[in-house]
């Protein structure tokens, strides 16, 4: 083993995989069940995301900076959901747990960074709120749909080069030990922990992209809701105060779904059993995009107020049709 760590060091060669075995839900009791509820939540998330991005696509007045942010969280919602769920079914639903090494991490790659931009995209909402709030006489002119779509777009630069660095790093790996990796996708920190030769490039870009995916974002976002209340609390009367509140009502819920599991499974992973850290974490891989346009179609009233006004529209060109046959 030596002798082949050495060369392995020297670049001489790389042991790759036909495949791995993905086992994260192998020996879960009545987990069918739960399959069938990922079923639905996918079907859901679905529906749900196409109607928010066709209702801010089709109403004008949506064509605001923060409903840009919010058409890209419904896109990456729905391309995250599609990416994970129906893989995810096919592997254990259907027993199909070997997955081609080129195809785990095209897998890895497209599941973190969906993940990735669901984050960032928060971080992009929170600022549009943090300058709406505080800067409300200047918003129009620091927050411009030009400056959200370059900030988006820097989001998703960013996004993608992390995560093609990560893969590429996967691909300097040997897998001489073991190919099952115990997760429910192509997990990076599973699979660079298979490797027999030296993953410390590995390791540390994972707690790198751990610090900038996870803890800055979510450190920028309780700062600048501190900011806000700090702005908030000199506003005169209760009633105003309650008013800009609203507005950040729907992103605080997206913001406590999405970071209070991780943070739970993470905080507590080593008193959580594996089997219960792999379901909570695959339930927050999927819940997030199943109630995040629920969350803006309740709490939103502009986008509640464009879904009246379209199904209005429709409900009167259908009379009008009827009227036209009728004579």
């Amino acid at each position: 083993m030596n002798l082949f760590n050495s060369a392995l060091g020297k670049n001489i060669t790389f042991v790759r995989p036909a495949y791995f075995i993905i086992s994260g839900f192998s020996g879960i009791p009545n987990i069918k069940y739960y399959y069938v509820f990922l079923c639905f939540v996918y079907i859901v998330s679905v529906l749900g995301n196409t109607v928010v991005m066709a209702v801010i696509y089709l109403d004008r007045n949506l064509r605001t900076p923060k409903y840009i942010a919010v058409f890209n969280l419904a896109f990456v919602d729905l391309l995250g959901s599609s990416a994970l769920v129906p893989k995810l079914l096919d592997i254990f639903l259907f027993n199909h747990r070997y997955i081609s090494y080129n195809d785990c991490l095209t897998f890895l790659f497209f599941c973190f960074t969906c993940l990735s931009m669901q984050v960032l995209n928060l971080v992009a909402l929170s600022y549009d709120r943090l300058i709406a709030i505080m800067h409300p006489l200047h918003y129009q002119v620091k927050v411009t749909n030009r400056f959200m779509l370059s900030l988006i777009s820097s989001f998703w630069v960013l996004a993608i080069t992390a995560d093609l660095v990560a893969v590429c790093l996967l691909t300097r790996l040997s897998f001489c030990r073991s190919v099952v990796i115990n997760s429910y996708f192509c997990d990076h920190g599973q699979m660079y922990r298979l490797a027999c030769n030296d993953n410390t490039p590995s390791y540390v870009l994972a707690n790198i992209l751990i610090a900038l995916i996870l803890w800055f974002p979510l450190s920028f976002i309780l700062l600048s809701y501190v900011c806000i209340g700090y702005a908030l609390s000199k506003v005169v009367t209760a009633q105003e105060r309650y008013k800009a509140f609203k507005t950040c009502t729907a992103h605080l819920s997206l913001v406590a779904i999405y970071f209070i599991p991780l943070l739970i499974t993470f905080t507590m992973s080593s008193r959580i059993h594996p089997n219960a850290r792999i379901i909570n974490l695959s339930l927050t891989s999927v819940f997030p995009p199943m109630l995040n346009p629920i969350i803006y179609v309740l709490q939103t009233q502009e986008i509640k107020v464009s879904v009246k006004k379209i199904l209005k529209v429709r409900k009167e060109s259908k009379m009008k049709v009827k009227k036209v046959n009728i004579k």
